[in-house]
């Protein structure tokens, strides 16, 4: 037995016959009577008190610490009292993550559930209480994409909980809690018109990152920090290696593309020559930025777009003063979904109806799953009932015979 429980009521001693008789102690019907007690694994005594009559429950209740122990499942009762702000802090206090996505789980923490749930301790949480804070996020008007990150920054912080033995399960994972169902909509790739459209549209030396976008898929931070020493014009490759990132929306430095992965990406013969022209134009200007971190060691890069001045260009600043204000001159609603990462969803849409594999438009995007490329772009791949009249239609069409369905069959004997 790791502890016993004591009837704090009564003590033994000895009686008139000098045998050990239960004699009332001082505390006698006051307060809690019994007190189960043990020596936790880390040397330290805990304990839990009882009314009078709830034995059975106390010795219930060491039984279940003592066999929690024996299987390793323990877990200090008084751990739990910690409320989910100050374990949260702690949390991500000690994410080694990159500095803006650690930037992003910060903001959504502190301004989404803190505020909602920082109070409480973590051991008193229920799913009612998640179902509950989910109903608010709900009611703020957020997107469900942006809901469910916060909830799955949330669900995080309740996992790293129960590896650190501050509570038994994550009650996000409970049946009844679900992570905010994304919305259904369907990408809708712009057209070939309305991408010549903003390419026309945007100045002279900033033409090419649509080309770069709709014809190699760089995300934004991707053209931004490309390089030409990152371009293979003789081999048709890009090595896609760094990015432009804004630490607290100011501070830039060269990171590695989103995921933490380098990758190469072919280059087409009619945006090698529109870059070679570019860099005709407009040469290429040296920028040293810190990696990674605003502390990290410096890194230089001949980067191929520049502002005005001769400096890195801020995408906040870029999108206000020069993409915007081309879509607006291409005809093109403003909003989230004409940002530039439009361009990619065109150069996927290019890649699937040419026939190209979900696993290599994957490897083309950076995406970090080929599943989720599947699942963002499958509605654009080419309608199966057509790729099957016409391989079936190859086969049994007679040679010589015009497009229009197979022979028909002569006449039975």
């Amino acid at each position: 037995m790791a502890g016993h429980v004591q009837d704090r009521w009564y003590k033994t001693g000895p009686g008139p016959d000098g045998k050990s008789v239960k004699l009332k102690t001082d505390r006698y019907g006051i307060g809690h009577r019994y007190r189960a007690r043990y020596v936790a694994p880390d040397g330290s005594e805990k304990s839990k008190s009882f009314p009078d009559k709830q034995k059975r429950k106390a010795d219930a209740w060491l039984a279940n610490i003592e066999a929690d122990m024996s299987q390793g499942r323990y877990i200090d009762p008084a751990a739990g009292s910690v409320t989910f702000a100050q374990y949260a802090n702690e949390w991500m206090a000690a994410l080694t993550i990159d500095p803006v996505t650690r930037e992003s789980v910060e903001i959504r923490l502190r301004v989404h559930a803190l505020p909602y749930l920082g109070d409480r301790p973590m051991a008193s949480f229920r799913p009612s209480h998640l179902r509950a804070w989910m109903r608010q996020l709900e009611g703020t008007g957020r997107a469900a994409s942006y809901r469910r990150s916060i909830f799955a920054n949330v669900s995080a912080v309740f996992t790293a909980a129960v590896e650190d033995r501050i509570i038994a399960e994550n009650p996000c994972r409970a049946r009844s809690v679900r992570a905010p169902s994304l919305d259904g909509r369907k990408v809708k790739p712009w057209s070939v018109e309305q991408v010549m459209a903003v390419h026309v549209a945007l100045p002279d030396a900033y033409q090419e990152v649509v080309t770069l976008g709709a014809g190699c898929g760089l995300r934004q931070g991707e053209i931004f920090g490309l390089a030409l020493e990152d371009i293979d014009f003789l081999a048709g490759t890009i090595r896609v290696t760094r990015q432009v990132k804004l630490i607290r929306g100011v501070q830039a430095v060269f990171g590695p593309p989103k995921g933490g992965k380098e990758r190469h990406v072919p280059l087409p013969e009619s945006v090698a020559s529109a870059l070679e022209a570019h860099v005709t134009k407009h040469e290429p200007v040296e920028i040293t930025l810190p990696w990674k971190t605003p502390d990290g060691p410096p890194a230089t890069a001949s980067l191929l777009f520049v502002n005005a001045r001769k400096q890195w260009l801020h995408r906040f600043r870029f999108n206000r003063a020069v993409w915007r204000p081309a879509l607006a001159s291409a005809g093109i609603a403003l909003g989230r979904e004409n940002g530039m990462h439009a361009l990619r969803h065109f150069y996927a849409s290019v890649l699937l109806d040419a026939g190209e594999s979900i696993k290599a438009l994957s490897e083309y995007l950076g995406h970090h799953d080929p599943s989720f490329t599947l699942r963002t772009y499958t509605h654009l791949m080419p309608n199966s009932e057509a790729r099957t009249r016409a391989a079936v239609d190859r086969v049994l069409r007679a040679p010589g015979e015009a497009d229009d369905g197979p022979a028909t069959a002569p006449d039975a004997d």
